[in-house]
């Protein structure tokens, strides 16, 4: 365990007391405009509003679609290209993809159409061709394991917004319920569900402003060995896991999810998504992956703290009938990524206990949707 003092959330800059309450302002002016679906025949999907996806029927099908941004992981792989040579794009490309299909899925779509926004600080960033092609090749090859359609981007040069020699990334995702049965916005999820988790790659793309904090802290920085030849760089540049080919494995199996959660910013905070007053019951914690134990005792991190931030071993939770709940992880298992029936859900007070750690949640500590 470090000596120095704890590092939070909150020094490394995110806040999300300051954050959020924008969130939740944005959210009600968003939902006023609503009703210009009916000028064209189609309605939104009330519950879909603060979901992962905003879900809008359009009569024989439903039609989600989400935005998201990378955030600062493109910093880690500045930093590691200096000290090793070595372009580590194409990871970051499939994180950035994984940002927004991750969430796409949770309402029950099939992606179909991926969008890039990819915006530099000068047009010398697209000039140094190995990290441009491995940013590319990434991008392609993250929409071929989702099956998904690469439809077109943006690629501006916004000198004096981006900093020079720094590139910020988006994605944005369309994709179909269909058939209509596969909608998945909490309204069958209930007593007697199973909670599975599913395994993480890393760190994925939600808590790098901590981990490049930590980094400062560390004697050698990046290069610090975490085990035996991986260092603590290269570890948090673990592309994130894409969990599109299991949610639709998933349906061809015949299980539809009573509902998803994409475990990102808030960590496991995020179990407490869905609005219903329902108790969350962990009682297996699936193993820590090297980098967030690393991060945890390296920052001086209770539980609470590390599994309020980061994702802590499962990157996505998926709730289905008990019975389900086996065949669920066995089919995330051939997918290849490993899975754990690790809890239940009971009726009671909006609540995660976590168990084997001790560590309970409360609709207080989640601020939004």
């Amino acid at each position: 365990m470090t000596s120095q003092a704890p590092l939070t959330y909150d020094q490394a800059g995110v806040n999300y007391d300051l954050i959020d309450p924008l969130k939740i302002t944005a959210q009600r002016a968003a939902a006023a405009t609503a009703s210009h679906l009916a000028g064209h025949g189609f309605s939104e999907v009330k519950a879909s509003r603060g979901e992962s996806a905003y879900v809008v029927d359009v009569g024989p099908f439903y039609i989600a679609s989400i935005v998201e941004c990378l955030g600062t992981k493109t910093l880690v792989a500045d930093e590691m290209a200096k000290l090793t040579g070595n372009s580590f794009f194409a990871g970051i490309a499939q994180d950035t993809i994984a940002m927004a299909i991750n969430d796409l899925i949770t309402v029950g779509a099939t992606p179909l159409v991926v969008q890039a926004y990819w915006a530099a600080g000068g047009s010398d960033w697209f000039g140094d061709a190995q990290r441009a092609q491995a940013l590319v090749a990434g991008w392609k090859a993250a929409c071929d394991t989702c099956q998904v359609a690469w439809g077109g981007g943006e690629t501006p040069a916004l000198a004096g917004i981006v900093e020079d020699g720094r590139i910020d990334l988006a994605a944005s995702c369309t994709g179909l319920i269909n058939p209509k049965e596969r909608l998945s916005v909490g309204d069958k999820l209930g007593p007697g569900d199973a909670i599975v988790l599913l395994a993480s790659s890393g760190i994925h793309a939600n808590g790098l402003s901590l981990a490049r904090k930590l980094a400062e802290r560390l004697p050698q920085g990046y290069l610090t060995e975490i085990e035996p030849g991986l260092t603590y760089g290269e570890a948090l540049l673990a592309p994130t896991a894409l969990y599109s080919p299991v949610t639709e494995a998933l349906w061809k199996a015949g299980i539809t999810p009573h509902y998803c959660a994409n475990i990102t910013g808030h960590g496991w905070r995020k179990l407490l998504r869905h609005p219903s007053a329902l108790t969350y019951r962990i009682h297996a914690v699936p193993p820590k992956t090297a980098v967030l134990d690393f991060i945890q005792k390296q920052a001086g991190q209770d539980d609470r703290e590390a599994y309020s931030t980061l994702n802590m071993g499962a990157g996505f939770a998926i709730f289905v009938k008990a019975e389900d709940a086996e065949r669920t992880a066995q089919i995330s298992r051939d997918c290849g990524i490993e899975a754990w029936v690790a809890g239940t859900v009971e009726a009671g007070p909006k609540q995660l206990l976590i168990e084997p750690i001790g560590v309970r949640f409360s609709e207080d500590d989640l601020h939004l949707r």
